[in-house]
């Protein structure tokens, strides 16, 4: 029986998700690209599952692995937008092309929260050379949890946070995406678990990131632990519907259906535990 093959996305807050994966070549075989690749390969059909970000589920038949994502209530720290003015003075913004559902928020909030109309221009994911083209730029992932914003004469905008205060919910990034029949119950009840185990080793999982660099290494533990949650449950899912709703109205994406799912039964029975780190 060949591998599931998984579309990982490269940046830490992922890898709580896939913790030992890699040990079982026999059962999975992962791929790690920045998360619009991920989405293009699914879409391809060259993985199975694909953490994608959220707004890819609206771009086919799709269904999502139940109880695990990538989401966040409050500041997030790793999606912000980096402005050289105030918010409200910025009239044009580079969108860091890495990932659809980031830009989808951030145009969500402008029409939503913020009440601007900026122009949008896409770029890739370098603050210098997007801030030489625009007065403000989105960035995501390990670039925007690890620019020292006050240090570049910067503001920064959080799209967690701004997200949390405007709806009151939390926001899902990304989740086990993939066709309906792709994965079985057997599969589904593997990535719990790795969930709850990345979940349980968040300080071994930042230190082999972080490698020699001991400050780096607590600040990838206080980011896993206070800014990310690795759990899809009912409020999340609500998010998701509110986005989708959201930005379907501003005709981002087509209206779909609400989220489906992989059997339920199986997650929720092999994942009573802790879906974020204490």
């Amino acid at each position: 029986m060949s591998p599931v093959r998984l579309g990982v996305v490269g940046y830490l807050n992922s890898r709580p998700l896939v913790h030992g994966l890699d040990a079982e070549p026999e059962a999975f075989a992962l791929r790690f690209d920045v998360p619009s690749r991920c989405a293009a390969l699914l879409h391809a059909g060259e993985i199975d599952l694909g953490l994608l970000p959220s707004i890819e589920y609206l771009r086919g038949d799709y269904r999502l692995v139940p109880g695990v994502a990538l989401a966040s209530e409050g500041p997030v720290a790793s999606v912000a937008v980096f402005s050289t003015r105030p918010l409200a003075e910025v009239r044009r913004i580079a969108l860091d092309t890495s990932s659809r559902t980031s830009v989808a928020l951030l145009r969500v909030l402008c029409a939503e929260r913020f009440g601007l109309a900026p122009v949008f221009v896409e770029h890739r994911p370098d603050l210098t050379a997007m801030l030489r083209v625009a007065d403000a730029a989105l960035l995501i992932g390990d670039p925007a949890l690890w620019t020292d914003h006050a240090a570049r004469g910067l503001e920064k905008v959080d799209l967690g946070a701004e997200w949390t205060v405007h709806t009151g919910l939390p926001f899902v990034w990304a989740c086990w995406t993939g066709r309906p029949g792709a994965v079985g119950p057997a599969t589904v009840a593997r990535l719990v678990r790795a969930r709850d185990e990345g979940v349980a080793a968040v300080e071994r999982i930042a230190a082999r990131y972080a490698g020699e660099d001991a400050e780096r290494a607590r600040g990838a533990v206080a980011y896993l632990r206070h800014n990310m949650k690795f759990g899809l449950g009912p409020r999340e899912e609500a998010a998701l519907c509110r986005f989708y709703a959201s930005a379907a109205r501003l005709g981002i994406v087509p209206a779909g259906p609400e989220p489906r799912f992989y059997d339920r039964a199986e997650a929720s029975a092999a994942a009573p535990g802790p879906v974020r780190s204490v």
